[in-house]
């Protein structure tokens, strides 16, 4: 039987060596100039491999149809991956929030050792191939059309995987072309939006003040001012930006955010609210006491002089001006209803989101091809014979945390064994 897969990147690569492995002749067919594109600048160019959590637990971290997974997950689990790693040579290391990662810290040896595997398994890649359309008779797959050097190929299929991505990250290939050519043979593709992306805050000045400041340890709340009700929450590490926030826990919360009811409105009307504790770990009494142990030591010192020990120094004029404390008052002189009130803003220091930044800046894509059209048990289009789905090109998403690497693999894994 022959296979074919559309699109090199994780979900494609895991397709073709499970295919390989069933004693398939495979080709992928890849747009780039080489496979695995958008692998090596994952996770800041360090690879964020997978998650070490129980593979049960994984549906939990998956927001976007997560159900649908269950089955891949445990077809090919968290284990797998760095077992084939390991099997490559390349060995893996376990980090904060279990996040797993090569113990090179490059992601470049990720693509490197699945390539690896590809050509043990004489898996054929053909690169700068961009496929134009499918060859489909009577509601079954016959073959694949695609454009390599202006020239318009065909390749004869009994088996076509169409891995292609979603939309984010369009340079390294994912441009929803995929997406299109189901759409094109009756599937049903849900609108894609960024699925962890950054965010826009409309008080902009202020971000830019705070500009390339990282916070690590904090916890964060978006809070839905309208209905007085908290949407989501976490703690971990953000960071500002000349538009807005962003980091690990920022881009958790925006895939949580894009699925909340009527969130353009609430966006546009100003009702959506990011409230940051800058010091989590001490309650309001203990920061108060933190706080006046400090103004002790620095009592002959203006107010502005004496958050040092307390705040990032960029955080500190930023505080000031939310506090209506005179900056040039002597600590001695500050009122139990200002300090109390100072520790109050570091316990919810309010931001306004905007919006999100383009889909083109995501990590990974929410929406693609309904899962209702798939069957999870082998990745098959239910509306056609031997035409298969990997990866972000499906309906599917996670957190941040090696969720959507993860099921890049087990999607694409499902998709290439032979049932």
């Amino acid at each position: 039987m022959k296979v074919v897969i559309v699109g090199g990147g994780p979900a494609g690569m895991l397709a073709g060596i499970a295919s390989a492995k069933g004693k398939e002749e495979v080709v992928i067919l890849e747009k780039m100039n080489t496979v695995g594109k958008k692998l090596r600048i994952t996770g800041k160019g360090r690879c964020n491999i997978t998650n070490a959590i129980d593979i049960e637990e994984f549906i939990n971290n998956i927001p976007g149809n997560g159900r649908f997974l269950y089955s891949a997950f445990k077809t090919f689990t968290n284990q797998d991956i760095i077992n084939l790693l390991k099997a490559e040579g390349l060995e893996t290391k376990v980090e904060r929030g279990n996040r797993v990662f090569p113990i090179t810290d490059n992601a470049q040896s990720v693509a490197d050792a699945l390539n690896s595997a590809l050509r043990k398994l004489n898996v054929k890649v053909i690169n700068n191939a961009e496929v134009v359309d499918l060859d489909i008779d009577d509601n079954k797959i016959k073959g694949v059309k695609y454009l390599l050097k202006g020239k318009e190929e065909y390749i004869k299929a009994d088996k076509v995987i169409l891995a292609t991505g979603g939309v984010s990250y369009p340079l390294t290939g994912s441009t929803g072309d995929g997406q299109k050519i189901a759409k094109r043979y009756g599937h049903t593709v849900n609108e894609m939006k960024p699925a962890l992306v950054p965010m826009e805050c409309y008080e902009k000045d202020i971000c830019k003040e705070l500009q390339g400041l990282s916070l690590r340890n904090v916890a964060i709340k978006l809070n839905d001012k309208d209905k007085g009700k908290k949407i989501y929450e976490d703690f971990g590490e953000m960071l500002f930006t000349h538009f807005g926030v962003t980091g690990p826990i920022i881009i958790s919360s925006s895939s949580h955010l894009i699925r909340y009811k009527n969130i353009e409105e609430l966006l546009k009307s100003k009702k959506i609210e990011l409230s940051i504790d800058l010091k989590p770990a001490l309650d309001k009494e203990k920061l108060d006491l933190r706080i006046r142990r400090d103004f002790e030591e620095f009592k002959n010192k203006s107010f502005k002089n004496s958050l040092n020990k307390l705040l990032p120094q960029k955080m500190i004029d930023v505080i000031i001006r939310n506090s209506n404390i005179n900056p040039d008052k002597k600590v001695n002189e500050i009122t139990r209803e200002e300090r109390i009130r100072l520790g109050e803003i570091i316990k919810n220091l309010k931001f306004t989101i905007s919006k999100f930044r383009p889909v083109e800046e995501a990590i990974v894509t929410s929406g693609g091809i309904d899962v209702k059209e798939i069957n999870p048990k082998t990745m098959e289009s239910k509306l056609i014979q031997g035409l298969y789905f990997a990866g972000e090109i499906i309906d599917v998403d996670g957190y941040t945390g090696g969720f959507n690497l993860q099921i890049a693999y087990s999607t694409g894994y499902v998709a290439g064994s032979r049932y």
